[in-house]
């Protein structure tokens, strides 16, 4: 590099505000970056959503060793100590202050400020602390639009995901979900894209449930543009939430490193269809890394879109298909799904007995009393006691001497009727 090219680039890096590089909370040894942000943290770290990929673990080790005043000095200003960072190279030091000449983070924080949004940093009171499980990869700080609590509502919330061209199976899954996690009062967590994403906010909104999305571009952004009227509804009555600053786009990489902050926010990761190669299972993945519970809801063992979610449950996920049995596994303790039977037929409310001797019946033809108590293996005073006890609920017919099933069933009919 020359002498006049370092000088051009240094000249560059100046044109930033100078409050976002100016002495903020000091950097103590062993305190985090970051907590309790004031005023020249904030822009720092405001500045870096916009020079930062989201989940580089790089420059989150660079923030947790020198904090984001000092790191965003070194990145735009001249001299080597922007080099002398860790793994730090020429050419993505050119890629940095290429984007720190557009970072104009007063800008940006008024344009959320406008929306009604703010910017949460790691260490604020609203911050969700386990996205500190994260590590180097937690965000440099969130956008946030919504009149919702940030931190208590992911303290009590589960994501849903998977196929953005799911099957109506698959849609009414998830908006069964959705609305029915909604219903026992947890936070419904997805991207706001098409498919089952979709559907599970709309199950939750259904309900006037709380809904969150985690968006891979800027708050300010409706993504896909289909949406935008769901993403505005959310911004109005949930939570809107992004990594990256106002007017950011997404990419490819972006929705899927996205999916890490949906599976750190939450306590658990709930599949519905995903092929083998999906981002929700990125998700599941992520979540599987992290400690959090990942459940899959099984589809037809022909279905591609439900591959991925059966090979998940071969795996560490467990298999739900309703709400209830989500809550069962993220939930505090007592939180238990009920137990769910099969329907109550009539003769299954008959004693061992009675139920003895309505077997020895044959299904067709009638039969004597001494027949019944031979083939019930009892005494024909009983048999014949029994027969009268099932004849007075409808069980069986009299025909002179003998006795006979009845055609037409009582209640739920007989189980034998009905081949089982």
């Amino acid at each position: 590099m020359t002498a006049g090219a370092g000088a051009g680039r240094a000249e560059e890096t100046r044109r930033l505000p100078e409050r976002a590089t100016g002495s903020g909370t000091p950097h103590e040894p062993g305190a985090e970056p970051g907590a309790g942000a004031g005023g020249g943290e904030r822009l720092a770290r405001a500045a870096l959503t916009r020079i930062l990929e989201p989940g580089d673990e790089r420059a989150g080790r660079w923030l947790r060793e020198h904090g984001a005043v000092e790191l965003l000095r070194r990145i735009t200003t001249g001299g080597d100590a922007a080099r002398r960072l860790d793994g730090m190279t020429t050419k993505r030091l050119d890629g940095y202050r290429l984007r720190a000449e557009h970072a104009e983070p007063e800008r940006d924080l008024a344009a959320v400020a406008a929306l009604g949004g703010r910017f949460i940093c790691p260490g604020e009171l609203e911050w969700p602390s386990q996205l500190d499980d994260l590590g180097d990869a937690r965000p440099t700080g969130l956008w946030v639009r919504g009149p919702r609590d940030l931190r208590l509502w992911a303290l009590r919330s589960v994501a849903v995901v998977g196929a953005r061209a799911c099957t109506p199976y698959g849609a009414h899954m998830a908006a069964s979900l959705g609305a029915g996690l909604a219903e026992l009062g947890w936070v419904v967590v997805s991207g706001a894209a098409f498919g089952v994403d979709g559907a599970a906010h709309r199950g939750a909104l259904a309900v006037d449930g709380a809904t969150m999305a985690v968006l891979a571009c800027g708050v300010d952004v409706a993504y896909p543009r289909g949406h935008a009227e769901l993403i505005g509804r959310m911004a109005e009555q949930g939570l809107v939430v992004g990594e990256l600053p106002p007017s950011g786009h997404p990419t490819r990489s972006r929705f899927v490193l996205r999916n890490r902050v949906i599976a750190a926010l939450t306590r658990g990761t709930v599949v519905v269809e995903a092929e083998h190669r999906s981002g929700s299972l990125v998700t599941a993945r992520s979540a599987q890394r992290l400690g959090r519970f990942t459940m899959g809801v099984p589809g037809p063992a022909t279905s591609g879109l439900s591959a991925g979610v059966h090979e998940l449950l071969r795996g560490e996920g467990v298999l739900v298909t309703n709400a209830a049995e989500v809550v069962e596994l993220v939930g505090d303790i007592g939180e238990l799904a009920p137990v769910r039977n099969g329907p109550v037929r009539a003769r299954d409310l008959l004693d061992a007995e009675s139920a003895a001797v309505l077997d020895a019946l044959p299904y067709r033809g009638v039969v004597g009393g001494r027949d019944v108590a031979r083939a019930a293996g009892t005494s024909v005073d009983e048999a014949l006691g029994r027969l009268y006890e099932l004849h007075s609920l409808g069980f069986v017919e009299r025909h002179g001497d003998g006795w006979k099933l009845t055609r037409r069933p009582t209640r739920n009919g007989d189980a034998r009727r009905g081949g089982t």
